[in-house]
C-alpha cells in the first residue's frame, strides 16, 4: 500500500467518510440511489424536522456525495456516486492484507480440525 501525505485527495475522502458515518445520511443517499427527491420528499420516512434534513443534506454536498438543482421552487437532490468511488479504492486497498488473514485464519482452523480428529482417533 502506498503511503501518501495529507493532500486535497485525502482531506476529500475524510469527508465522505464523515459524510458516510451517519446512518440518516447513508439512508439518505440509498434514497437518492432511486432518483432526485426534493427535501420533503427526502424527510417522509425520517422522524426529523425538513431543517434537520437539509443540514444532512449540506453535509452531503460538501462531500460530493450529492447535487442540488433548481426546479421552479424546489431545489432536488441528486445523488453523485464519483467520492464514493474514492473511498471504495481507499478501501480496497486493504483486500490484500484482508485475504492474507482470512487465509491463516483458514490454517489455523484446519490444523485445530487435523488436531481434534487425531485426539479423536486416540482416545
Amino acid at each position: 500500500m502506498e503511503q501518501t501525505g495529507y493532500d486535497i485527495e485525502s482531506t476529500s475522502l475524510d469527508a465522505v467518510f464523515s459524510a458516510l458515518a451517519d446512518p440518516t445520511r447513508r439512508a439518505i443517499l440509498l434514497r437518492l440511489s432511486d432518483g432526485e427527491a426534493s427535501v420533503n420528499e427526502i424527510a417522509k420516512p425520517f422522524e426529523i424536522s425538513q431543517p434537520a434534513v437539509s443540514r444532512h443534506l449540506k453535509v452531503l454536498e460538501k462531500a460530493g456525495l450529492i447535487e442540488r438543482g433548481i426546479d421552479e421552487q424546489r431545489r432536488p437532490a441528486r445523488l453523485k456516486a464519483e467520492p464514493m468511488s474514492a473511498a471504495v479504492d481507499w478501501l480496497n486497498e486493504f483486500s490484500q492484507f484482508w485475504e492474507t488473514s482470512f487465509e491463516q485464519l483458514d490454517g489455523l482452523l484446519t490444523q485445530l480440525k487435523q488436531s481434534e480428529i487425531k485426539d479423536t482417533d486416540n482416545g
